[in-house]
């Protein structure tokens, strides 16, 4: 068969799909002005491929538009999705509906993905795109236009799984507002759709958040007795409570050590943030928690994001704990992270300076310039 490794229609009949994908990164680098765009490539070698009497199936198309994601190529992935478009032997399916609404956003804008949404046949406005829109508007913090579409897809009469309710908390979390997440909750329960771990995760962070910790204590008390519980939820709910109970462990030591033994059997999609925890403490006034939940953390294999950073440096600021502020300065230069929240860091680079921490102000400062996410430069 053709289709399993592909792509002809790239050239030789026996590249595959990582093959082709490493010579166009090549030849765009050492002959940009000559490359011909993917759309065109497309139909020449299909032309060439039924001539042979082969075919391209859906399949081998939608494989190499993953492939092209991954490598961070929106541009090309969205045009084999507009050659598959053209030709009419192909039939999209809903899937390929909320893949082309998020290579728009990401290629064009949301404003590009919302009239695609708006142009499609009733049919195709399904529980993927609609999702896929709405998470559009939430990635880009747009709380009228999402909350505008939230109402519409109420009034859909379609049927929606805990991702389009995490969609909104998500959104919320990421704009401060806290109140609006127990909200939602409650909608996903009235409307009987059943919470996920992450569902899950959002809650408990926001509440965390709002140092409401009986709160916390009844969700993951909700959560042990809920009936899609499984042992990942358990390791999860097992962490959490580690921290928030009264007693906590013996020493900082063996918190640590179970901690990292939970985190080596989880994976890195279920893994519990400790965002909430940190924004706990702090709010409580325990600066040995802070410590023992950040070298937790760094003793873990998963990368920290820009997120993790803003919240422990924010929490160290609130304190006056201004020595551990630049040793994680510090960290932060020496890590991979690359994800970097514009607004956030332009928060925290106000809050070092108001502090009088003018030489790590200028030393984070200096990072977001390495990393291109000067947040001074932007606004301006």
């Amino acid at each position: 068969r053709n289709g399993n490794l592909l792509v002809s229609f790239f050239g030789g009949a026996s590249r595959s799909a990582s093959e082709f994908l490493e010579e166009e990164e090549l030849n765009s680098k050492e002959n940009e002005d000559d490359l011909k765009t993917t759309e065109e490539k497309c139909n020449k070698c299909y032309r060439q491929m039924v001539r042979e009497g082969n075919a391209v199936s859906a399949s081998e198309l939608r494989h190499i538009s993953k492939e092209l994601r991954k490598s961070q190529r929106f541009k090309h992935a969205l045009e084999i999705s507009e050659w598959m478009v053209t030709h009419e032997e192909f039939e999209l399916s809903d899937t390929d509906h909320a893949s082309r609404i998020d290579l728009m956003t990401k290629v064009f804008g949301v404003d590009a993905a919302e009239r695609y949404f708006d142009s499609l046949p009733l049919a195709a406005k399904t529980t993927e795109t609609y999702t896929a829109l709405l998470h559009s508007y939430a990635a880009a913090k747009l709380i009228e236009r999402a909350e505008e579409f939230y109402k519409r897809i109420k009034g859909s009469n379609l049927s929606f799984t805990a991702l389009m309710y995490n969609e909104m908390m998500t959104l919320y979390m990421s704009v401060g507002q806290l109140e609006k997440v127990s909200q939602v909750v409650e909608e996903l329960k009235h409307q009987k759709v059943a919470p996920d771990i992450f569902t899950y995760n959002l809650w408990i962070s926001s509440c965390a958040a709002a140092l409401n910790i009986d709160q916390v204590r009844r969700i993951l008390d909700e959560m042990s007795q809920d009936s899609g519980v499984n042992d990942d939820w358990m390791r999860y709910i097992k962490i959490a409570n580690i921290y928030v109970t009264a007693g906590l462990l013996v020493n900082a030591e063996s918190s640590t050590v179970a901690v990292v033994e939970a985190e080596k059997k989880i994976t890195q999609r279920e893994w519990i943030t400790y965002d909430f925890l940190v924004i706990l403490y702090a709010g409580l006034g325990k600066k040995d928690k802070l410590d023992q939940i950040w070298k937790s953390l760094r003793m873990t294999n998963q990368i920290m994001t820009c997120r993790n950073y803003v919240c422990i440096l924010s929490s160290y600021l609130i304190l006056g704990h201004l020595k551990e502020v630049g040793e994680i300065v510090d960290q932060w230069k020496q890590s991979t992270t690359t994800d970097f929240d514009i607004s956030a860091c332009n928060r925290l680079l106000d809050e070092i300076s108001r502090s009088g921490l003018t030489e790590i102000a200028n030393s984070f400062h200096m990072l977001l310039i390495e990393r291109n996410c000067d947040p001074k430069r932007i606004s301006d």
